[in-house]
């Protein structure tokens, strides 16, 4: 999967910022510590202030892996 590349900066300028009506951007990090967003929120991305997310370098997707835990008796 392909997402978008952040700096520390821009990470910063979209917490808590929304990307369309009612939809907020979500940085996240990948395995590697990248700050990262989605395909879906470069491509629905109606406000005008945050255009130049579309020229965000794109990278392959690491996950990190699952925090998932489990109960033993």
């Amino acid at each position: 999967m392909i997402v978008y590349l952040l700096t520390e900066t821009q990470k910063e300028l979209l917490l808590d910022q929304l990307f369309d009506e009612d939809s907020y951007f979500n940085p996240i990090q990948d395995i590697d510590n990248n700050w990262i967003i989605s395909e879906e929120e470069i491509s629905q991305c109606t406000n005008k202030e945050f255009e130049w997310i579309k020229d965000l370098p794109q990278i392959e997707f690491n996950p990190k892996p699952s925090t998932m835990f489990t109960i033993t008796e």
